[in-house]
């Protein structure tokens, strides 16, 4: 199976034509159908259904789409990574980032290398846990950045410099709002949000068995949909502080938990991974410097 039939594959999968993805191709159509049939002979296996004017995927093909759309991934980063060898002035790196206003550190070090590498060009994809670790375990990103203690048994990590800490945001109108901090007391009988791995976790931590007595209205992998929901008036939501606007023109308002809740963020890679020249420098540098904003933290 060719890389190229996969990536013509693709073209007639997103535009559901083969006229349109041949002329995106630049190809001729005949070739394209040829190609097509080819791989479903191959493959043993009707890729599409066609219609009139259009076609459209087979259960068989919605599979292949997901597989290809990785390996073709791999082969672009494989690609990228082999040219940017020799390159001393850049290269490819790629992030999977949890939520968090933490990032900030990851974002001043992607800024410093740039300022050094002016050719370095990054990626970025966001999800929770198993989402970038998932990508991760595939090798289609250098580093995964987690609101999770990281498995040692497969990965080596650095801590950020500073924890996340939560607490909940409520329409500034809410009783609650009057309150300086929450408690587990508080939250019981209002309908939550927050996400599954959070809940599971992160809450389940805080408030022990009295998780029983707290409801999840709704589960959220974005913190920001879940905050519409609280716009709405449809619940409350717990969430690191600094993720979600509070400003006094938002309408929302955001207060601590009590007693206090902290999660700590952590930069994460495959054990054993071979890294790229600029994947090996950035790696460096992001030790150094978050070891230093950690020691500052504790002196300040």
């Amino acid at each position: 199976m060719e890389i190229r039939s996969l990536r013509y594959f693709l073209a007639v999968a997103r535009e559901e034509n083969m006229t349109k993805a041949a002329e995106i191709l630049h190809v001729t159509q005949p070739t394209l159908s040829k190609t097509m049939r080819s791989l479903e002979e191959e493959l043993g296996k009707k890729l599409f259904t066609r219609h009139s004017f259009s076609i459209s995927l087979t259960e068989e093909g919605m599979l292949l789409r997901d597989r290809a759309e990785d390996l073709i991934t791999m082969a672009d980063k494989i690609e990228k990574e082999f040219l940017s060898l020799d390159d001393i002035t850049g290269g490819e790196l790629f992030f999977g980032l949890a939520e968090s206003r933490q990032i900030r550190y990851l974002a001043r070090e992607i800024r410093r290398m740039k300022s050094i590498y002016p050719a370095l060009n990054y990626h970025v994809t966001s999800g929770d846990t198993e989402q970038v670790t998932e990508k991760l375990d595939k090798g289609l990103l250098d580093f995964a950045v987690l609101c999770d203690t990281p498995d040692a048994r497969k990965y080596d990590y650095i801590p950020f410099p500073e924890p996340d800490v939560w607490g909940l945001v409520m329409p500034q109108d809410a009783p609650l709002a009057k309150k300086e901090t929450i408690t587990v007391d508080d939250l019981v009988g209002l309908p939550l949000f927050t996400s599954e791995q959070s809940w599971e976790k992160d809450i389940a931590r805080w408030c022990g068995e009295r998780i029983r007595d707290l409801h999840l209205e709704g589960s959220f992998r974005l913190a920001y949909n879940a905050s519409v929901f609280v716009k709405e008036g449809l619940g409350y939501q717990l969430t690191f502080a600094g993720l979600i606007e509070t400003s006094a023109e938002s309408g929302l308002v955001f207060r601590p938990l009590s007693p206090k809740l902290e999660t700590r963020l952590f930069l994460i890679w495959n054990k054993y991974q071979t890294f790229t020249p600029i994947a090996e420098k950035f790696l460096n540098e992001a030790k150094k410097h978050f070891a230093a904003d950690r020691q500052q933290g504790f002196l300040s």
